[in-house]
């Protein structure tokens, strides 16, 4: 269909073109080719690959190679309607219908897969709005252009996408300074020793970590950034990028009274609290979840398919670790739920480290697997209890 004909109504509408809303779309249509679908998107509608942002420049790929393909061509390949660089401005759950930047459109049944943004510290010094997050695909753009010729960047975060870019950084040879509060990288996902290993690996990869400190001012000094820590140091550096964390995406939801808590709060069948409004992705909370990963909206995005074509499915989750990209010393983690009962045991060898996270009785509750240790992945995840059964 041409995308560029205007449907005022449409049974189902997707809000967002990140890799939820692009998943969910090829579900149905394993189920049903012709159902019509129109997707509403405020980026220009690609599809990319969101976590090979923080590996790309190892790799050699820029951002246009980065896009698998264009809005045009996912329009006719999936046979959708696609709305791009099209905002939408409200939701009306009476009527259904949302408000748009290209006029009205009815739904039947509604998806919102609005992402997460890049959460942006309030920062002092005449240079705070110099600082740049990488969110999506033209952001990406910018930050390599940013770096172009340059040869020291900073990082505010060292957590997960932090330490990719670190990496990355690292690996085409520029000068990387990370700074994080907390007394460690990964600090949300690793126990200390394992933490410790990563951390001196990537030193030797040439990464200057600043923990336990925040940054107190950052102010430009001629062609530098100057980064004065609340510990005293002063950090240089070219360009500086915050990874801090993601939050997700809740105003369109808040304005029309769904609710929300971490995200817009959805149940097993993936339904909001507003009729036939459904919501995935990084913008979703299930059972006091949001887990912004690849996995977990594979899973999703089966069951919401054959809940919006009018079947019954539920939600589960296996147990779904996550691989941290970091070359200098390769990781995949699978942190115990909250609150769990139990102990890290910890096995360091010379190339690797194996943590497991075990209950009182010896059951397997969580891993982190660094280096050598990773190739037990597949045999320790068949151990791990579901995240939701």
């Amino acid at each position: 269909m041409d995308q560029h004909q205007h449907p005022s109504q449409s049974p189902i509408v997707i809000i967002g073109s990140g890799l939820a809303g692009y998943t969910v779309i090829r579900e149905i249509r394993k189920l049903d080719k012709t159902i019509p679908i129109t997707l509403v998107t405020r980026e220009p509608g690609y599809s990319y690959s969101k976590p090979m942002l923080s590996t790309a420049l190892a790799s050699n790929k820029t951002a246009e190679q980065l896009a698998s393909s264009n809005a045009e061509s996912m329009a006719t390949q999936l046979e959708i309607t696609t709305l791009s660089e099209t905002d939408v401005l409200s939701i009306d759950t009476n009527s259904k219908t949302i408000e748009t930047s290209k006029g009205k459109l009815t739904y039947e049944k509604l998806v919102l897969s609005l992402g997460a943004d890049q959460i942006r510290l309030p920062l002092n010094g005449n240079a705070a709005d110099e600082v740049i997050t990488v969110n999506d695909l033209e952001d990406y753009a910018k930050f390599r252009q940013l770096i172009a010729g340059k040869k020291k960047v900073a990082i505010l975060g060292a957590g997960l996408i932090g330490c990719e870019f670190a990496n990355d950084l690292a690996l085409s040879s520029y000068e990387v300074d990370v700074i994080d509060l907390a007394p460690q990288a990964l600090g949300r996902l690793l126990p200390e020793a394992a933490a410790q290993a990563l951390q001196q690996k990537l030193s030797e990869a040439g990464i200057r970590f600043h923990f336990g400190t925040t940054v107190q001012s950052i102010d430009r000094n001629g062609e530098l950034l100057q980064i004065t820590l609340a510990n005293g140091a002063v950090v240089t550096s070219e360009v500086f990028l915050s990874a801090v964390g993601l939050k997700p995406r809740l105003d369109l939801a808040k304005a029309a009274g769904i609710s929300t808590g971490a995200g817009i709060i959805v149940n097993r069948h993936l339904e909001t609290s507003a009729r036939d409004i459904f919501a995935i992705g990084d913008c979703a909370e299930i059972e006091g979840l949001v887990l912004p990963y690849v996995m977990p909206i594979m899973q999703a995005a089966r069951v919401l398919a054959p809940n919006l074509l009018g079947q019954t499915s539920t939600l589960t989750y296996p147990a779904m670790p996550v691989m941290v990209k970091t070359p200098a010393l390769p990781t995949i983690v699978s942190p115990p739920a909250q609150g769990a009962t139990g102990e890290w045991k910890m096995n360091v060898t010379d190339d690797g480290v194996e943590a497991r996270f075990e209950a009182p009785d010896g059951r397997l509750l969580g891993f982190a697997l660094l280096g050598s240790a990773t190739a037990q992945r597949g045999a320790l995840t068949k151990e791990l209890p579901p995240i939701l059964q």
